[in-house]
C-alpha cells in the first residue's frame, strides 16, 4: 500500500502570465533539485477541476531512506508554490492527513527534518 501527498489551489480567477512563469521557476528549480532520482518528484497535473489554478500529487516511496528526504522536498517545493500565489485556497494532504501552513516555515510534517529519525530510516 502507498501514501501519496495531493496538493491544489483554488481561486476565480485564472494565473497571469507573470504566476504562470513563477510557478515554472518553482518547479524547474524544485526538479532540478530533488535528492532521488529513482522515485517521484513533484507532479503537476494538465488538466485541472473548476476553479483549481494548480493542482497535482506524489507518491511517497517505498524505502524507508528515502521517504523523509522526498517528503520535506516536495513540501518545500509546495511552500515556493503557495508564497508564488499567496492569493488561493491552498490544499495539502497526506492521503486523509492535512498538512497545516505556517507562515513562518510554510508545509511541514512533524520530524521531516529529524537527522536521527532520517538516519534510523535509512539504516532499515
Amino acid at each position: 500500500m502507498s501514501a501519496s501527498l495531493y496538493y491544489s489551489a483554488r481561486r476565480t480567477t485564472p494565473l497571469t502570465e507573470a504566476e504562470r512563469t513563477r510557478v515554472a521557476r518553482v518547479v524547474a528549480d524544485r526538479h532540478e533539485s530533488f535528492p532521488c532520482d529513482d522515485e517521484e518528484s513533484l507532479y503537476l497535473y494538465d488538466r485541472l477541476d473548476g476553479g483549481e489554478v494548480l493542482a497535482g500529487s506524489t507518491k511517497m516511496p517505498f524505502d524507508p531512506g528515502h521517504l523523509m528526504p522526498v517528503v520535506a522536498h516536495v513540501l518545500d517545493s509546495l511552500t515556493g508554490l503557495r508564497r508564488a500565489l499567496p492569493d488561493a485556497e491552498w490544499r495539502v494532504h497526506l492521503d486523509d492527513l492535512d498538512v497545516e501552513w505556517d507562515e513562518e516555515k510554510g508545509y511541514e510534517l512533524p520530524g521531516m527534518r529529524d537527522p536521527d529519525l532520517i538516519a534510523e530510516l535509512g539504516g532499515l
